[in-house]
């Protein structure tokens, strides 16, 4: 979730909620969080299983191709499900067991890259909002909790640093929300993709769906999870008196 879940420093009442029902969201956040890890890494290690005859990079290569991209080069990188699509190199950057594997697992994660390719060529908004907002989250991301923390040593003497800080947060918080459509619709173009383009099957095709919808859930509970992160410290702020 970002920077961390902090016990609160007093109980409020002011606001929406009080300081304790945020704190009791927050952890019920961190146990699905650790839940939707657990069930994606099984899910990943069971489609892993269950073999296709293309490798992952062929996989992606095939449907860029299908979309008339040739400008994008597939690479192999170290790490367990790091993939990801670098839009300033023009890179999709695929994990050596998605790369190389001959599975359904690494045929959605994929296409799942790709999906990413296709939305930047054709300009799909969610994704050009995001990646606008990349270098200032990215800013953000460095100095927050230090203003955070401060803002509540010093909420006294100093209230609008706190505020300053929030703000802050709250930037991170639409980022993980900007987040969700752009990662959803990937995965929708990458089961299509591979459902029309033959690779997966009537049995294939619910197992590319389903690794993929545990990959989501990891967005969504760190986008609720940030928004319960962003109550609370509101109610700090707003019950300081």
């Amino acid at each position: 979730m970002g920077h961390g879940i902090r016990a609160p420093l007093h109980e409020s009442k002011t606001g929406i909620m009080s300081t304790t029902a945020i704190w009791i969201i927050l952890i019920v956040v961190m146990l699905l969080s650790m839940l939707v890890q657990n069930r994606l890494q099984s899910r990943f290690a069971r489609y892993s299983e269950e073999p296709l005859g293309l490798t992952g990079a062929e996989v992606a290569n095939r449907m860029l191709l299908a979309h008339g991209i040739r400008d994008v080069q597939i690479v192999s990188i170290d790490g367990k499900l790091t993939d990801h699509y670098d839009p300033t190199t023009r890179t999709v950057n695929l994990s050596e067991e998605v790369y190389f594997g001959k599975s359904v697992a690494a045929a959605a994660v994929a296409a799942h890259e790709c999906g990413h390719v296709i939305q930047h060529a054709e300009g799909y908004g969610p994704l050009k909002l995001r990646t606008a907002l990349v270098p200032v989250v990215n800013f953000s991301n460095n100095i927050v909790s230090w203003v955070l923390l401060a803002g509540v040593l010093f909420i006294n003497v100093f209230p609008s640093l706190l505020w300053i800080g929030i703000a802050l947060f709250a930037l991170s918080t639409f980022f993980s929300f900007v987040t969700l459509p752009v990662e959803m619709n990937a995965s929708a173009r990458a089961v299509n993709w591979l459902d029309g383009a033959g690779i997966v099957n009537y049995e294939t095709k619910p197992m590319a769906r389903d690794a993929l919808k545990w990959a989501a859930y990891t967005y969504v509970v760190a986008a609720i999870g940030s928004l319960a992160t962003l109550l609370y410290y509101l109610s700090i702020a707003k019950g300081r008196k």
